[in-house]
């Protein structure tokens, strides 16, 4: 069997994101406290701070019991992770931005699972940005590089396939004017 590049390479993305997302969060739990702010930049428009998150995003459901937090936030992520991974391998059609951002979702994916597995007190999150009470809000929730590539890389994910599927459909009028 050999290594195919095409669809083995943007696995590197996958890595890259798992070890900065690891080793920023390793760096925050040794130098700052768990729930207070380390440092500030531009005022307090940026700030890295320590909280561990227990919920998901938003720090949604962090008051569940541990066992259904650990079914709903651990095992149904990994299955449905594994899933995307079958998918990613069994799929022709994806093109390689679209390779490299599943692969940029996988690893943030992972990132977090990494924590919600083998750190008892929830996932490490350190970023916090203030938004000037944009969408109702002082802060933005805190986040961190798994989170952020989860974020960037779906949104490229998302265009790439609005712009692919606006293509497929000029080729289909331009084929079908052709006739």
């Amino acid at each position: 069997m050999s290594f195919d590049k095409k669809r083995g390479l943007p696995f590197i993305l996958t890595f890259l994101v798992i070890i900065a997302d690891q080793v920023t969060k390793a760096l925050i739990v040794k130098t700052i406290p768990l729930f207070s702010i380390g440092y500030e930049f531009f005022g307090d428009f940026l700030r890295i701070v320590h909280v561990a998150n227990t919920g998901v995003a938003f720090s949604i459901g962090d008051s569940m019991p541990l066992a259904l937090r650990r079914i709903c936030f651990g095992i149904m992520p990994l299955v449905v992770l594994c899933l995307v991974i079958v998918i990613y391998f069994r799929n022709k059609e994806f093109s390689q931005i679209q390779r490299w951002a599943l692969c940029g979702v996988i690893g943030g994916g992972f990132g977090n699972l990494i924590d919600r597995f083998f750190r008892a007190e929830g996932v490490v999150d350190f970023i916090d940005i203030k938004i000037y009470g944009f969408f109702g809000m002082e802060r933005w929730p805190v986040f961190n590089v798994a989170d952020s590539a989860v974020v960037v890389c779906g949104i490229i994910l998302i265009v790439s396939f609005a712009v692919s599927t606006v293509r497929e459909r000029e080729r289909s009028k331009d084929s079908k004017g052709l006739k």
